[in-house]
């Protein structure tokens, strides 16, 4: 049984910066891909950031140059620092992996920006 379990979330002033960890654990072989989704309050989930085994990323426009995604792959875990948040970053972050062609969820970390 894997699974992934997301931790860092919580209160953030604009301007400032968390960072949210997620790791897996469970009969992990390999791990293809790692990332991090969202979903604001009344908007659908939307892809922030994955990077691949091999470390290469992948970032939506709006958080290119604000977030940045890394993994620690002896650790099966993987970060997103956020850095210059913004109230719009509001949302409940929700870690994502390809793990040996399944895909994974954890139940989500929230993030609450404040101005």
């Amino acid at each position: 049984q894997v699974q992934l379990v997301e931790s860092g979330g919580g209160l953030g002033q604009a301007g400032k910066s968390l960072r949210l960890s997620c790791a897996a654990s469970g009969s992990i072989f390999s791990i293809n891909v790692m990332g991090w989704y969202r979903q604001a309050p009344g908007k659908q989930r939307e892809l922030v950031a994955a990077v691949t085994s091999g470390g290469s990323t992948n970032y939506a426009d709006s958080m290119k140059g604000r977030f940045t995604i890394s993994r620690d792959n002896a650790k099966n875990t993987v970060y997103l620092q956020m850095n210059s948040l913004k109230p719009e970053d509001t949302a409940v972050y929700y870690c994502a992996a390809e793990i040996e062609g399944m895909h994974y969820w954890g139940k989500g970390t929230l993030v609450t920006v404040s101005s």
